[in-house]
């Protein structure tokens, strides 16, 4: 397949290009002129340079392509510019799908995220969950809320799009979870907040695959879930802590990481600055949680993900070979 990535130097979109490359594919990657291109350093692949609302770069870029992979987005929880997040990843979104439906793209395979159905309370929901929040936990929750139903309007007009729905995307390089885990092994993670909340785990080159599977398989208008299981934080730091015998990080009490996140906050917001704690993460570890069930990838992808302590195990592996 002649493949397009949009967000192609990112951490999903980066691992997508190399598992795209190891099959023997084409790939185009649409990257903005101030990206960093460290992640597509060893990819043979043709850059388009534009912005993800630019419908001439979409245009040259999407010329002769069969598959359109949009994993391109604003991903950030706290202090966020709110405009922009909603530029990218809510117009942004309009723009590849006006331009894949105007230029004739035969599939477009969009990256969503699991916060689609909002806080489901622990209950744990498949594709078929209609969400029950009325309001939203974040900015970031409400673009790819409002992308997500884009979409969903384009495939009712006969676009073929497919929606990859991951949960906590892990990875070495990952810009999330990967710094803490490194922070973790060398001994200087001392303190952490909200062992009890739960999170979605799913390895970037497991969704990758899931990805390219979806390209292939799947019909239009179709949600995967991708997800490997989930595990509470105090769960996964004690994996951690039996492979590598590094002790697991005290737990901040929960009145202070609140008051803490309630004073950083409007400093903050003040100094544009992101405080290590702020109202919406606080709200994402201690009030809001959301729990999947991956089977319809498994049954209809044949999509089989590494478990999660493997996908934790294989970090550790990673970072004592990077260091």
């Amino acid at each position: 397949m002649k493949a397009l990535v949009t967000g192609a130097n990112g951490f999903t979109g980066s691992h997508l290009v190399q598992a795209l490359q190891k099959q023997d594919n084409t790939v185009v990657g649409l990257v903005r002129k101030s990206s960093n291109l460290e992640r597509l350093s060893n990819c043979n692949i043709q850059l388009v340079y534009g912005d993800i609302t630019d419908r001439d770069a979409l245009r040259a870029a999407m010329t002769g392509i069969d598959t359109v992979f949009h994993t391109a987005a604003y991903v950030e929880l706290g202090i966020v510019n709110e405009a922009e997040m909603e530029r990218v990843n809510v117009e942004g979104t309009q723009a590849v799908l006006e331009v894949a439906q105007a230029v004739g793209v035969s599939k477009v395979v969009y990256c969503s995220t699991i916060g689609i159905f909002g806080d489901t309370k622990g209950q744990v929901v498949n594709e078929t969950f209609q969400r029950t929040q009325s309001d939203f936990s974040s900015a970031y929750d409400r673009t790819k809320y409002q992308a997500q139903q884009l979409v969903d309007q384009f495939v009712k007009n006969g676009l073929s799009v497919v929606s990859i729905l991951p949960s906590g995307i892990f990875g070495i390089d990952d810009p999330h979870f990967g710094s803490v885990i490194q922070l973790f092994l060398k001994r200087k993670l001392k303190v952490w907040a909200g062992g009890d909340r739960i999170t979605g785990i799913v390895h970037v080159d497991d969704l990758a695959s899931a990805m390219i599977l979806a390209a292939e398989k799947s019909q239009s208008g179709e949600y995967y879930i991708i997800s490997s299981g989930d595990l509470s934080t105090r769960e996964m730091f004690k994996i951690l802590s039996q492979a590598t015998g590094i002790p697991v990080p005290h737990e901040v009490p929960e009145f202070l990481v609140r008051l803490a996140g309630n004073l950083l906050n409007p400093i903050g917001v003040l100094l544009r600055w992101q405080p290590p704690l702020s109202r919406e993460r606080v709200h994402y570890i201690y009030d809001r949680c959301v729990r999947v069930d991956a089977t319809k990838a498994n049954n209809e992808l044949n999509w089989y993900p590494r478990s999660i302590s493997e996908t934790l195990l294989e970090l550790i592996d990673c970072v004592s070979h990077h260091h």
